[in-house]
């Protein structure tokens, strides 16, 4: 399956979950909690305040060298969406600046290093890992800092 067929599939349009693809085109679904889209809502506020020249967007398609992911939140400059839309494709052919997810229930360890690995070999520059209390985590291709290095001015902790 390709990411065009999951998008024009009308039986799709309306789950409750998030849709990936691996590798092998076949569908990944992940259940969505009130919980876990109050956190996108707020991470995303967050960084349209704190940032200029570019977008804050919820539930990105980025194609990885897994198939397609979907982030959680991301931050794009103007010029990496310059990029993105030029491109034509349904997913991003690289991965915006800022990549975010909200770790659920749901989502072990493991699935979130690896999105963090995914996300920049597409070439993100940061990825943020957001717990359901709203504890982040900041890391860049070397590795976890106390803080972005992009947006320092962004708390460690938001209130849910």
């Amino acid at each position: 399956m390709q990411w065009a067929d999951v998008i024009g599939d009308a039986t799709l349009k309306d789950l409750p979950y998030k849709i990936e693809l691996n590798r092998y085109g076949q569908i990944i679904m992940t259940p969505h909690w009130p919980i876990h889209s109050e956190i996108q809502s707020i991470l995303q506020e967050e960084l349209s305040h704190r940032l200029t020249g570019g977008r804050a967007v919820q539930e990105y398609a980025i194609q990885t060298s897994s198939g397609i992911r979907v982030a959680d939140v991301v931050w794009r400059s103007d010029e990496r969406w310059r990029t993105i839309r030029s491109a034509g494709v349904a997913p991003a052919p690289i991965a915006p600046e800022i990549c975010i997810e909200v770790q659920s229930r749901s989502n072990t360890d493991e699935e979130m290093a690896e999105k963090r690995t995914l996300y920049f070999e597409a070439g993100a520059l940061e990825f943020w890992l957001c717990s359901e209390s709203g504890q982040l985590r900041f890391f860049d291709p070397d590795g976890e800092h106390p803080r972005s290095g992009l947006v320092p001015s962004f708390p460690v902790r938001i209130e849910v």
